[in-house]
């Protein structure tokens, strides 16, 4: 009975995705330096599926594995929008969500940043505009970055949430 599936194994090999490139980790490291010295303190994050596929989601849960370890790097999820400093939304926005994406966005502090996740929450993607959607986040609040892919990698959305940050600091009035 464990015979045929060693013999699949040894045909087939390692089945997994390889580990993020040395640079992106090491990458990584001048990420949480530049957003502490920003921040002065831990960036929130308030995430919000408004209505995809769950790829960009399982981008987002990647940034907390070993790999990156983003709390690790001064950024946390918070389940409370009172209490992030960003709304990182994936997916386009469904007629359905609209209004709660727009209450969550409401209950933030200011200074806030918003963060459009993926093709489908910058222009609704795949999903477009349809009696069911509502397509891009811009439709419904102001967005201030937007990383783009289909899913965008891991790297490329930490990338994006620093890019964010700096954008936000240009942008404040001091």
């Amino acid at each position: 009975m464990m015979w045929p599936l060693i013999r699949q194994i040894s045909k087939v090999g390692i089945a997994t995705e390889k580990p993020p490139l040395v640079q992106d980790l090491v990458a990584s490291g001048r990420i949480q330096d530049e957003i502490l010295r920003i921040m002065g303190r831990a960036l929130t994050i308030r995430e919000v599926d408004a209505g995809s596929c769950n790829g960009c989601e399982l981008e987002v849960n990647a940034l907390g594995n070993v790999y990156y370890n983003l709390e690790g790097l001064g950024i946390k999820f918070v389940a409370s929008p009172r209490h992030a400093d960003m709304l990182l939304i994936t997916g386009p926005v469904s007629r359905n969500m609209s209004r709660a994406l727009a209450v969550t966005d409401e209950a933030m502090p200011a200074p806030k940043i918003v963060v459009a996740v993926g093709d489908c929450a910058i222009n609704g993607g795949i999903f477009g505009e349809s009696y069911a959607s509502l397509g891009g986040v811009s439709k419904v609040l102001t967005v201030d970055m937007e990383i783009p892919g289909c899913p965008p990698e891991s790297f490329v959305i930490l990338e994006g949430i620093l890019s964010a940050v700096r954008y936000r600091l240009k942008k404040r009035p001091d």
